[in-house]
C-alpha cells in the first residue's frame, strides 16, 4: 500500500470510529467535534469556521442544533462586544469528557498489534505531517489538561 492509499484508508478508519462513538453519546460526529475543539477555551465563530473548515452558515446550523441540546452556549466576547464566542455548558463538559475518553480508547485501540517502538514512531511520523501542514488544534493529546 503506498502513502496515500494508507493515509486516506486510515482516515477512514479513524473517522469510522469516531461517528460510532459520537452515536454511542446521542451526538453527530460534528457535534462530537465541535465539543473536542471547544474542551481547552471558548472560540469565536469565525476561529471555529476556520478551525473545522466550514462555512459560516454550516456551523451557524452545528451551533445552534448544539446548543439546543444545551450542550454549548453562545457568550460574549470580552474582547469585541459585536462578536460572540461559542462555549462548553456544563452538561456539554461532562458530555465531551467522557465521548473524548471513549474515543481515544478505541482509537488507540486501532494500531494496537504494532509494537510499542512502531506505535511511537508512527506516532512522531504523524505528527510531522500535521505540523507540517499546520493542521488546528482539533483534538487534544489525551495527556493534555484541559484548560477552563
Amino acid at each position: 500500500m503506498n502513502v496515500v492509499t494508507a493515509l486516506v484508508r486510515a482516515s477512514f478508519l479513524v473517522n469510522a470510529v469516531y461517528a460510532e462513538t459520537a452515536r454511542e453519546y446521542g451526538l453527530t460526529a460534528q457535534q462530537g467535534q465541535l465539543m473536542c475543539v471547544l474542551m481547552p477555551q471558548p472560540y469565536g465563530m469565525g476561529e471555529l469556521v476556520d478551525m473545522l473548515g466550514l462555512a459560516k452558515s454550516s456551523l451557524t446550523g452545528l451551533v445552534d442544533r448544539t446548543a439546543q441540546r444545551g450542550l454549548v452556549r453562545r457568550e460574549p466576547d470580552p474582547e469585541d462586544r459585536r462578536a460572540v464566542r461559542v462555549a462548553l455548558t456544563d452538561e456539554g463538559s461532562e458530555v465531551v469528557e467522557a465521548f473524548y475518553a471513549e474515543t481515544c480508547r478505541r482509537v488507540e485501540l486501532l494500531p494496537a498489534s504494532l509494537p510499542e517502538a512502531d506505535r511511537d514512531g508512527l506516532a512522531e511520523l504523524l505528527s510531522r505531517v500535521v505540523t507540517d501542514n499546520q493542521v488546528p488544534v482539533v483534538f487534544m493529546d489525551a495527556d493534555e489538561p484541559p484548560r477552563r
